[in-house]
């Protein structure tokens, strides 16, 4: 389950997948990616629990002390669920999270994991920084002053505006993913909250690929970055072999596939 950051050098990305849905989010003008999979292409998700259990892999080595495929380079990392470090977020309550993605190294996005526990509350975002949820287990409620109350579940995301007021609550429990940057504006229009499932969004042409394509943001330059699903079928790959300074966040929430990132694999 890779999370991989990309910072602003040339790197060459390949990607051969068994099954997977992503969730792909580009930065408008530093092109900055997020990417979710899975192997459960249905209707209903699951409760994507390998992403957030300190679970090694492959099986046989999970009682071998120091042993982990975690990894950190120049110009990318590969971050495993036992290498997640979870610790208190500052203004949350009954909430720890572990950062996958930092500023610290390198990029200009922040991406992480907060797992809720009954009754937590989250806490707001820096002045001007923008946030993307996506819930990967349990459910949340969002408050914000002008779309009011809405419960986000499983598949469920939402994205708030910089310096919009919100928050969530969770009665149970719940996992979500969390995307912060700070927002670059283009003219005059403000970016407005846009909330959704991904199975809900209309599927799009993909021309010389064989993956399904949703998209979850406008691609208006109003809001400075893109979110995309992409369903890959058993044996299916990207055509394209990527050499760019785009910047990628890649999260696994299930199945496996072959990534080569620079001269790794």
């Amino acid at each position: 389950m890779p999370i991989i950051p990309v910072s602003s050098l040339l790197l060459l990305c390949t990607l051969v997948l068994l099954a997977a849905r992503v969730i792909h989010g580009a930065n408008t003008f530093d092109k900055q990616c997020g990417i979710l999979m899975e192997d459960e292409l249905g209707d209903c998700h699951g409760q994507y629990s390998k992403v957030i259990e300190p679970t090694l892999s492959p099986s046989h080595l999970q009682d071998l002390p120091g042993f982990t495929r975690s990894m950190y380079t120049r110009d990318h990392a590969l971050i495993t669920p036992e290498s997640q470090v979870f610790s208190s977020l500052p203004g949350w309550q009954k909430t720890t999270a572990a950062y996958l993605i930092s500023p610290a190294m390198g990029s200009h996005f922040s991406m992480y994991l907060a797992k809720m526990e009954a009754d937590s509350l989250s806490g707001l975002p820096a002045i001007d920084v923008e946030r993307f949820i996506f819930v990967l287990k349990g459910d949340v409620m969002l408050f914000t002053s002008s779309e009011g109350s809405q419960k986000l579940s499983v598949d469920s995301f939402v994205y708030l505006p910089p310096n919009v007021a919100h928050s969530l609550q969770c009665k149970s429990s719940a996992a979500i993913l969390i995307y912060e940057k700070r927002y670059q504006r283009v003219g005059n229009e403000d970016p407005k909250v846009i909330a959704g499932t991904t199975n809900a969004q209309p599927l799009l042409e993909t021309p010389g690929e064989v993956f399904v394509l949703r998209k979850l943001l406008p691609t208006s330059e109003v809001y400075d970055f893109n979110i995309h699903v992409m369903d890959f079928e058993p044996g299916d790959f990207l055509n394209v072999k990527e050499v760019h300074y785009n910047q990628h966040g890649l999260l696994m929430l299930e199945g496996g596939g072959i990534y080569r990132l620079g001269d790794h694999w």
